[in-house]
């Protein structure tokens, strides 16, 4: 799971792109990503899935997203899940375990999540291709493929889809080489928030009965 919501960070970052990529999907993602780092905070409410069609497996899931700048908030209810940044450091919040993980930001290996990399739709080390535009309800959807330059990559491609005249991320979908089909569904966005900066910072005294894991 954590790799579906490390899919959900950085529209806010606009890298350079391989030279063989479609100029028709390098320019769309190329004004999506710089129409959502004009918003200085957005809040996102999201389904995201888990289909296995070998295995018959199909798991859904909802949550929420706070966004400003660097810094984040994730609930995911369904799960018992929520995860806070500052921009510096990371709190997983899992409250059923009765435990929280605490890591530095950009450190993965204890299991920290970044959640809006369904964002950063445009960055270095992927090739693209634009797919086809889609009317769906009442809105036209552009969806554009990525593939890994990295071979060794664990997803062969993922796909995008953006609202066209919007220029917002409508859907992400990662395609594992495992069989295993992840998917982030966007319901709704509300931009230009005042979010206290509170809202991205884990207070311990609302949760005296967690134990701390701390792995900076």
């Amino acid at each position: 799971m954590n790799r579906i919501i490390t899919l959900f960070v950085s529209l806010f970052v606009v890298l350079a792109v391989s030279a063989q990529s479609d100029q028709n999907a390098k320019s769309l993602l190329e004004q999506t990503s710089k129409k959502m780092q004009s918003y200085a905070s957005m809040s996102a409410n999201f389904v995201f899935t888990m289909e296995n069609s070998r295995m018959n497996i199909k798991e859904e899931n909802s949550g929420s997203l706070l966004l400003k700048g660097k810094k984040y908030q994730v609930n995911l209810p369904d799960l018992g899940m929520k995860v806070y940044s500052d921009g510096k450091t990371v709190w997983n919040l899992m409250e059923a375990a009765g435990q929280v993980m605490i890591t530095n930001v950009g450190d993965d290996s204890q299991g920290g999540i970044d959640p809006s990399a369904i964002f950063n739709i445009y960055q270095e080390g992927y090739t693209f291709k634009f797919v086809e535009d889609k009317q769906e309800g009442g809105k036209t959807i552009s969806y554009v493929d990525l593939f890994p330059d990295d071979k060794n990559a664990e997803f062969s491609k993922i796909r995008v889809g953006v609202d066209k005249s919007g220029l917002m991320v409508q859907s992400l979908i990662t395609h594992g080489k495992d069989g295993n089909q992840y998917g982030i569904y966007v319901r709704d966005y509300k931009t230009g928030l005042a979010i206290a900066d509170s809202e991205f910072v884990y207070d311990k005294t609302k949760h005296r009965n967690i134990e701390e894991i701390d792995f900076r």
